[in-house]
């Protein structure tokens, strides 16, 4: 690679990192308020919270690099074409595909990351994500108990507590549990703690007492000072997870089992994701292209290039669009999947057009001063 391409690479890659991260970091602010359900409703830790966030990540990633890339081509471009760097690169005998080799590398490069991301790292993310979830909701000692609320977390079980403070201690607790032969047995106990023995959930309570009525009318009356009440009895451990289409691999959904009942139903969607999978990728090319288009398909202004680059940030805006709006179709019917691949495309193509248009070539050459016309001999 020569000194003046290197350049050019050099003035787009600092820019694309930079808008790169300030839009994850949105994208990461947005998605943790979303999760803050977890910690809130859920009890959860902070960590888990943390975790559930940054494993959204690849897949805000992916959503978030066309966009990137042009916003950072865009502002690069100008700049080096205000300043007439791109002029003086045609000047030195440079053809249009020179100049904007760099730039077209850079997208190409870019397009790699995220086949990758879309194709491993996120279904891997989202795959552990969906069993950290999982096990959150399916967490019976988390929702066993909720402050100044009568709860019923399993069948002919209620749960009362009057505070929890921060470090898990459930204050003034009262647990009924009704057996299936009519008798009823009832806990109260000053204090209580979640743990686990032997890999199992229990609660820990202190300082109460125990009544218990058989179906045949006997009380049964018993204080103690520790008592383990045995939690694992209401977890039935029947549900299993489920993985989503965004949770699955590209064979997968491609390739999906048949023999299973959810498989045959969702067969289009699954392959809508693959498609998807594949092409969204291609994006980044295009939208290197249009940023590109906006720059150097039209003539040298100084007073900067606001009009074209908002009209090319529309078209780019409306062809995502319709991307996710072809990705929507294609669940109903399987041939809208190769449109998920043409539009990138022809989208590429077009705005190709636009740079190598013998109109812009003519504007973009250096114009030769005409020669001055020579005196007449003997003039004065």
């Amino acid at each position: 690679m020569r000194l003046i391409d290197r350049y050019l690479l050099r003035q787009l890659l600092g820019p694309t990192v930079l808008a790169t991260i300030a839009l994850a970091a949105v994208a990461l602010l947005s998605t943790s308020l979303s999760q803050l359900d977890i910690i809130v409703s859920q009890r959860q830790s902070a960590f888990v919270f943390l975790e559930v966030t940054l494993l959204a990540m690849p897949q805000l990633i992916n959503m978030i690099l066309p966009i990137a890339l042009l916003v950072a081509a865009l502002v690069a471009l100008n700049r080096l074409h205000v300043d007439q760097e791109i002029v003086v690169c045609f000047a030195g005998g440079m053809s249009r595909w020179r100049v904007i080799a760099p730039a077209m590398w850079l997208a190409a490069g870019v397009t790699v990351v995220a086949l990758v991301l879309n194709l491993w790292v996120q279904p891997a993310a989202a795959r552990a994500s969906r069993e950290i979830l999982f096990e959150v909701r399916t967490d019976l000692a988390a929702t066993l108990v909720r402050e100044g609320e009568f709860t019923e977390p399993a069948p002919n079980l209620t749960v009362y507590a009057q505070t929890i403070d921060t470090g898990g201690l459930i204050h003034n607790l009262f647990i009924h549990q009704a057996k299936s032969d009519g008798g009823a047995t009832t806990y109260i106990a000053d204090e209580g703690r979640m743990a686990k023995r032997g890999g199992k959930p229990v609660l820990l309570m202190h300082r109460g007492s125990n009544q218990e009525f058989s179906k045949t009318g006997v009380l049964n009356f018993l204080s103690f000072d520790d008592y383990v009440f045995d939690l694992s009895q209401f977890l039935t451990g029947e549900e299993l997870v489920h993985y989503k289409p965004s949770d699955r691999y590209l064979h997968e959904l491609l390739f999906p089992d048949m023999t299973q009942d959810w498989e045959q139903k969702n067969y289009r969607k699954l392959l809508a994701e693959g498609h998807s999978r594949l092409s969204t990728p291609l994006y980044n090319i295009t939208f290197m292209a249009f940023a590109l288009w906006a720059i150097i398909g039209g003539g040298f202004s100084r007073l900067g290039y606001g009009r074209r680059i908002a009209g090319i940030g529309a078209v780019a805006a409306a062809v995502r669009i319709l991307g996710f709006v072809i990705q929507a179709a294609s669940e109903d019917a399987v041939w809208i999947n190769l449109l998920q691949y043409a539009v990138p495309i022809l989208a590429t193509g077009w705005a190709l057009h636009g740079i190598f248009r013998p109109q812009a070539a003519r504007v973009m050459r250096p114009r030769r001063a005409a020669p001055t016309p020579l005196a007449p001999a003997g003039a004065a």
